[in-house]
């Protein structure tokens, strides 16, 4: 099954600063192979169920492993049966229902 997936990974005890947190677990979805799109307070990513969480899950012990010792993480997630749809095509359809407004 396929699935789209917002991801905010926050390492608690580590400071003020988590950028390099966040790249590590950036590094961990590219390295999976998977479809994303970073944003100001998170990463979108899309793929097959298992791969996603198992990336999720990697994130985890990755962050871990840099010294975290607690991980608060955010998951929204969708999927469809009815028809395949990628992150592309929902931003896609938000810009021409924009455009028929004239905005």
């Amino acid at each position: 099954m396929k699935v789209i997936l917002d991801l905010c990974v926050v390492p608690l005890g580590v400071g003020l600063s988590v950028s390099s947190y966040v790249a590590a677990c950036e590094r961990v979805i590219r390295e999976a192979g998977l479809s994303s799109q970073l944003h100001a307070y998170g990463t979108n990513i899309e793929g097959e169920w298992d791969a996603v969480m198992a990336a999720v899950k990697r994130c985890h012990e990755v962050v871990h492993a840099m010294g975290a010792p607690r991980i608060t993480t955010s998951i929204r997630l969708g999927t469809r049966t009815d028809r395949e749809q990628t992150m592309d095509d929902k931003i896609a359809s938000v810009e021409r229902a924009l455009a028929q407004d004239g905005r």
